[in-house]
């Protein structure tokens, strides 16, 4: 009896999730400090998500106002910059997650990035990660409407993640049952 599947996610795709769990605000920014009222602030913004070698590598923009907040005006310094942070794929269970955040660019501002480096080595990572049995599941739910079969999963174990040149390849062992 085989259960292998090997699934084949894109650097779309997980860009996708990762700005509806983090970016997910009605300017698509993430606040790391204050937020869209405030004169001072940091926020990253733009999230793409590539891979190079075995990493799948996210690059944001990251703006930032800081100093101090005087009659509604940030009196500072302005900061314009892009980062970038590579992480390594992990199978946790039934979800795809990442381990081994790696920052390959940041900025040049000290203070900047005092924020930057828990967002992009922790923040960023955890937020990527995708329960792949909810997901499947959800997608099975629509199979009698387009099918005329009842799809369901009834178990999923991920065994091994990889960077294969433009995906992200995904062995599972999955149960499903079809009425």
């Amino acid at each position: 009896m085989a259960r292998a599947i090997e699934v084949k996610v894109s650097a779309s795709a997980l860009e996708r999730t990762l700005r509806a769990q983090l970016f997910n605000g009605a300017d698509g920014r993430y606040y790391m400090r204050g937020d869209a009222t405030t004169a001072c602030y940091v926020y990253a913004e733009n999230p793409h998500v590539s891979f190079k070698e075995d990493r799948v590598v996210v690059h944001v923009h990251t703006r930032a106002k800081l100093g101090t907040s005087v009659r509604g005006n940030c009196l500072g310094v302005s900061l314009n910059t892009d980062a970038d942070v590579s992480v390594v794929p992990d199978a946790e269970g039934e979800s795809i997650g990442f381990r081994d955040a790696r920052i390959e660019r940041l900025s040049e501002s000290k203070e900047l990035n005092f924020l930057l480096v828990p967002f992009l080595g922790r923040k960023l990572p955890a937020q990527m990660k995708v329960n792949a049995a909810n997901l499947m599941a959800k997608l099975l739910l629509q199979s009698v409407a387009s099918t005329g079969y009842t799809l369901t999963l009834k178990s999923l174990k991920l065994h091994s993640m990889d960077v294969d040149h433009d995906a992200l390849v995904v062995d599972v062992d999955a149960v499903m049952s079809v009425e």
